[in-house]
């Protein structure tokens, strides 16, 4: 590509020294030659435009090569004018300057014009409100705020925002405890890794995880909503702060669609609707519109992979075929609905609620969603099925989407309850000991293996038994049941009494991890998520002592001086750290093990809506909004 680059830079230049550097031509007839001579570099400079609009609309459209192209040839630029060339002859020399200059301005105005051809209209008027809000910015000084055109929404506090202290005294100890713990891993992530990603608290130092590109802040902004109903109100003001001055989304970088949603979209949102601060929704609704590219695909199904900055998006190498993934792609839904309720902006319910439509057009094998789907074709590629990863919150938003609209998404309940049919009947299983598990369909295979993150089904399940048809309630709420002892299981099979990544059953073990590389434990939340919600729905207390239990492995085994780190083998007898303190131990574990010692008025289900990410979202109440005419 360079050597090219390098020609197509330097071939005007090689063209023009004959006429312009043959000094013997010149005095024999100066008027006359000079006229020629201009007719000349007239003709030229229309030959070097045309050569510029070929290039421009012929070579592929990849801005790679264009930026390549460009930038390689402003280089050749410089080195033309210090070269041996230049050394010919003075007028020889300008003449190059000049031309050099003039060729610059052109490609440069050419690119700016093309760049602007290729925006949609929206795009554009986006851009002249951004440059406004620059000149505006600018005259008003660093005191300026900008106002990034969002209409006006009447902030309401839905009710549950904080909770008071439960009245039985040890819950009131536990749940303080819990408190504490959020305190030694939020203290210790601003000491030694402040504005980083995530901790390493064992080295105590920052961590980067490669899924949010070169955004940082991700344990701030996953631990707002927690700081705050938690009330650590200081802690809460100095991530605010942090967020304000900080947070930067104009990155050159690709980042994961998936996790920047469920934790930076749905950290803001929810810091948000809990504090009622603009900052958030403001924040929210930018990188909400910096991740709609993503949906750029002839399907409509976003790429798991999108550079922030130029838009353009690709899907994990290993996905089957090029396939864009059941979990990610269907772990939108929350985030962009709440997205258009504060934008005033439709479009990111519409990219949404468009999924849906290619997934309702599709067959499914035996009633199940296969956890790949290409996104130009919309085909589904290998039929793997799992309520694990790569399948898990799919599942759970169907559910949620309904829920979320104040029961009135009538396609999402219905999506939710056949699919949990299908799973049901193909993937449930109980094993010779009397566990139930969910395992993994493979082409019509099943694998009796069950995940971490397939435990938080039990607490899915519990969520919408109230809603299941017919009189499929009581049933619902046993499987439910059913799946949190077998996930407790899990845990008390352990040396550490902490849960391995994924356990199994067959060759004669049950809920044991069998596996090296799944023996880890890495801070998760969803056995605890299912604790909770079990709690809330029968208020049993093993549910409590269960949770306590983790308490007190999470303390002996995970806790450090540089705040909780997770283990590399949950059956070994002395834990072996693995250094990391991930964002969700602080949005999630800590949050879900809280209000599981928090009364039920703590976050009430029937005003919000956890989010994947444990972030809650409000239920949108259908009175009032629906009927304008009643104020």
């Amino acid at each position: 590509e360079s050597s090219t680059t390098h020609r197509s830079g330097k071939m005007p230049v090689a063209t023009l020294l004959p006429f312009t550097a043959t000094p013997n031509r010149k005095s024999a007839s100066p008027t006359s030659f000079r006229l020629t001579e201009k007719f000349i570099l007239l003709l030229v400079f229309s030959a070097f435009i045309t050569l510029c609009f070929g290039a421009i609309f012929f070579l592929p459209d990849s801005s790679k090569l264009l930026s390549g192209v460009f930038f390689h040839s402003s280089a050749v630029e410089t080195n033309t004018r210090t070269g041996p060339d230049s050394s010919d002859s003075g007028s020889a020399g300008n003449d190059d300057r000049v031309l050099a200059k003039i060729r610059k301005d052109h490609e440069k105005a050419l690119l700016e014009a093309k760049d602007t051809l290729q925006k949609r209209p929206d795009e554009i008027k986006q851009d002249i409100i951004i440059e406004k809000e620059k000149v505006v910015k600018e005259s008003m000084g660093q005191g300026g705020k900008d106002v990034n055109n969002l209409p006006f929404v009447e902030y309401r506090r839905p009710p549950g925002a904080t909770g008071h202290e439960p009245l039985d005294p040890e819950t009131r100890d536990r749940r303080a405890k819990i408190k504490e713990m959020m305190k030694h891993a939020w203290d210790s992530y601003r000491r030694y890794a402040w504005g980083s990603n995530e901790l390493r608290p064992v080295s105590k130092q920052g961590h980067s995880s490669n899924l949010f590109g070169s955004i940082k802040g991700a344990t701030i902004v996953d631990a707002l909503d927690t700081l705050y109903i938690m009330e650590m109100f200081e802690e809460f003001d100095a991530a605010t702060d942090w967020v304000e001055k900080n947070l930067d989304f104009n990155v050159n970088a690709e980042v994961s669609v998936f996790e920047v949603n469920i934790r930076f979209v749905g950290g803001l949102l929810s810091a948000y609707y809990l504090s009622g601060k603009e900052v958030f929704r403001r924040k929210a609704v930018e990188l909400g519109e910096k991740l709609l590219p993503a949906f750029k695909t002839p399907t409509g199904i976003p790429w798991a992979l999108l550079n922030l900055k130029s838009g353009i998006g690709r899907n994990w190498p290993w996905a089957s075929g090029g396939s864009s993934i059941l979990a990610e792609y269907g772990t939108l839904h929350l985030e962009f609905m709440h997205l258009s309720k504060l934008s005033g902006n439709p479009e990111f319910a519409q990219k949404v609620m468009n999924i849906r439509k290619v997934l309702n057009r599709l067959d499914k094998p035996q009633g199940l969603y296969p956890n790949y789907l290409n996104p130009n074709s919309g085909q589904w590629g290998q039929h793997h099925v799992s309520v694990g990863g790569l399948g898990d919150s799919f599942y759970e938003y169907l559910l949620k989407a309904w829920l979320m609209s104040d029961k009135t998404d009538e396609e999402g309940k219905k999506m939710y309850y056949d699919a949990l049919q299908a799973i049901e009947t193909n993937l449930m299983r109980k094993s010779s000991g009397g566990l139930t598990y969910i395992a993994e369909w493979k082409g019509g295979l099943l694998e009796h293996k069950m995940g971490h993150l397939t435990c938080f089904a039990g607490g899915m399940i519990a969520l919408g038994a109230d809603g299941a048809p017919g009189d499929k309630t009581g049933h619902q709420m046993e499987q439910a049941a059913e799946i949190a002892r077998t996930c407790h299981e899990s845990y008390a099979r352990t040396a550490l009494k902490l849960g391995p990544e994924a356990f199994r059953f067959d060759g004669g073990v049950e809920a044991i991890a069998t596996r090296q590389n799944e023996k880890y434990f890495i801070l998760r939340p969803e056995v605890i998520e299912t604790y909770m919600y079990m709690w809330r729905f029968t208020h049993d207390p093993k549910y409590r002592e269960w949770g306590w239990e983790a308490v007190q492995a999470l303390e002996q085994h995970c806790k450090v001086e540089g705040g909780y780190s997770g283990v590399r083998d949950v059956y070994a007898p002395t834990p072996n750290h693995d250094d990391v303190q991930q964002s969700f131990y602080l949005a999630e574990t800590l949050k879900y093990l809280y209000l599981l010692f928090s009364d039920d008025d703590h976050l009430p289900f029937d005003h919000w809506v956890f989010n994947t990410e444990a972030h809650p979202l409000p239920v949108i109440k259908k009175d009032k909004t629906d009927r304008p005419n009643e104020k």
